[in-house]
């Protein structure tokens, strides 16, 4: 049997993806934030973020993988998950 993936939610936030990582982290042991992306000038004309602010970080909880992604306020923040 190969390695086992698993499922990583991905949760949308208009600008609080990297506060809430950190939250989160903080409460839940054995917990980390594993990176942090940032938009780049790229595209700007698109997605309309400074270049260099946060765009997701990925983290754990209690060895769990999520993504927080800074996506704008096209969605509103809710109880809906990715996988």
């Amino acid at each position: 049997m190969g390695l086992a993936r698993k499922i990583a939610p991905c949760l949308w936030f208009d600008y609080q993806g990297e506060e809430a990582a950190g939250s989160y982290t903080g409460i839940f042991p054995n917990s980390r934030i594993v990176a942090v992306t940032r938009y780049s000038d790229a595209g700007r004309e698109i997605h309309g973020r400074e270049p260099g602010s946060v765009m997701t970080v990925e983290f754990e909880l209690d060895g769990h993988p999520f993504t927080a992604l800074n996506g704008g306020p096209v969605f509103r923040f809710n109880e809906a998950i990715s996988l």
